[in-house]
């Protein structure tokens, strides 16, 4: 069978499969969503957001890009962020960096990765700051493990920074920014940083706050 049948005869499966455990479950996810999670995650077809965490539909609320990168002038992304805070009123928003990413390999190389480059120039912004936190690292896979956490906090920082965040924290709403990172090898996610839910906070545990 064609690879894109397979997706659609997966689909008949599933569908089937959610329907006999709970008959309802379509009727009540197309009245409305109501998401506990704003996900911002990389692209990497190898990070299945939705599976590693048993989120079901309607749980998360997804923004994926190459680096699980928050640009601070990225319409795309502060237009997902304004909706989950302001409309769906998301309580929690998570960075999901991963190991072994291969953005991170292109920032850190010589190689020239055409108009990805202007994408990677925040990653590698990011191990400029951390040259000599990283220099300390000798085996290249803990390196790129270090990078992955290391470019989590900055998107972190950026995030906390954005209008939409600070607004709604000074308004009393308390949107919480986690970080983790996904390990591709064990299928397990390591927390990098977690709670943070004020600028006071932000500025104690995130870089340029």
């Amino acid at each position: 069978m064609e690879s894109f049948k397979t997706l659609i005869a997966n689909n008949r499966a599933w569908a089937s499969e959610m329907l006999a455990q709970d008959p309802e479950f379509f009727k009540r996810t197309e009245s409305g969503q109501a998401p506990h999670f704003l996900m911002i995650g990389c692209s990497d077809s190898r990070v299945p957001l939705e599976r590693m965490t048993g989120a079901l539909p309607g749980d998360m609320f997804v923004h994926r890009n190459i680096g699980n990168q928050v640009w601070s002038t990225d319409v795309n992304v502060l237009s997902v962020l304004h909706y989950a805070i302001n409309v769906l009123d998301v309580p929690h928003v998570i960075v999901c960096g991963h190991d072994n990413c291969g953005a991170l390999k292109a920032a850190m190389g010589p190689a020239s990765n055409g108009v990805v480059d202007h994408w990677l120039s925040d990653i590698r912004n990011t191990l400029r700051w951390h040259k000599d936190q990283l220099d300390a690292v000798s085996d290249p896979k803990e390196k790129l493990a270090k990078l992955a956490e290391l470019n989590v906090l900055q998107q972190l920082g950026i995030l906390s920074r954005t209008p939409v965040i600070r607004d709604a924290w000074e308004r009393g709403k308390r949107p919480m920014l986690h970080g983790w990172v996904y390990d591709i090898a064990s299928g397990l996610i390591r927390i990098v940083a977690d709670q943070i839910d004020s600028s006071e906070k932000a500025a104690e545990l995130l870089p340029n706050n």
